[in-house]
């Protein structure tokens, strides 16, 4: 981003548990800025304080449709900036309403705020601290997942002006099959992978490791050739590094073209996808 000064809007995606006494706690936010080209959404990964508020609330239930609404809301915001159409939209309710439709579900959009930002994706954390997690500091630290990874490593793709070379590709072998939602063609498929590994336990950071081994292991017997490239989210927990230098050294197993990325390199993947891209440009 530079320093110019974008208008954005911004919604709280609110958790209502009785329509009739109106009783809400705070979910998510998303915020749009049409002259940034800019749209996202930030929810609650766990929920620690909802359970604490309101006992009877279904946990497992409604972090799982969190996780799947933040997924749409970033897959309509990755096909409108592809299509360049954010033009056609006056507010952050116009994609809101166009992921989750106002309705008499628990989960309710609030009216509209707005302000001025230098840099909308940074905006959008500042706004989840003051607006849904202000109150979380005793609960225990969220993990981040694969979406989290490709979320923030997305936002550098919109900036380079990158994202719109990418959409879904599926590789098939004769008894497997594998969808990778962010790919592009040059000549052979180019497809990136974001991997959190911001597990609880050694033993599950290992198991995730052999999965992706074993997936990617089995693609290799197809015609079709492609290259990967993994973006690796280390876990939080510092006495988990070892088991992620582990896992790192099990997914150098992976056979065909790969390259690994640490997600603090990204950076260095953007760039190579940058000059690769560019070259084809070119070409």
């Amino acid at each position: 981003m530079n320093d110019a000064l974008y208008n954005y809007t911004y919604s709280i995606l609110r958790y209502v548990h009785d329509i009739t006494t109106g009783e809400f706690v705070n979910v998510g936010v998303a915020i749009f800025s049409a002259n940034a080209k800019f749209s996202g959404i930030k929810c609650r990964a766990t929920a620690g304080r909802l359970h604490k508020t309101f006992p009877t609330v279904n946990s497992k239930l409604l972090t799982k449709k969190l996780r799947h609404l933040q997924n749409d809301f970033d897959e309509y915001g990755e096909r409108i900036s592809s299509q360049f159409n954010f033009e056609k939209f006056e507010n952050v309710l116009d994609i809101a309403r166009n992921v989750l439709p106002n309705d008499d579900s628990s989960l309710q959009w609030s009216s509209i705020g707005s302000g001025r930002t230098a840099n909308p994706n940074n905006e959008l954390s500042k706004l989840y601290d003051r607006l849904v997690a202000l109150y979380d500091e005793d609960q225990p630290k969220e993990h981040r997942h694969d979406e989290d990874v490709w979320r923030d490593f997305r936002r550098d793709l919109e900036e380079k002006n990158l994202l719109k070379y990418f959409k879904e590709k599926v590789i098939t072998v004769k008894d497997d099959e594998l969808e990778f939602r962010h790919a592009w063609k040059n000549g052979q498929w180019h497809c990136i992978q974001p991997i959190s590994f911001d597990l609880s336990t050694s033993g599950n950071i290992k198991d995730k490791a052999h999965k992706w081994l074993g997936q990617m292991t089995s693609l290799e017997s197809g015609n079709e050739k492609f290259k990967l490239y993994l973006l690796l989210g280390k876990p939080q927990d510092k006495s988990l590094e070892d088991a992620f230098n582990k896992a790192w050294s099990i997914l150098e197993k992976i056979p065909g073209e790969k390259m690994l990325f640490k997600e603090q390199e990204s950076n260095q993947l953007l760039n190579v996808l940058n000059d690769e891209i560019q070259e084809h440009s070119l070409n």
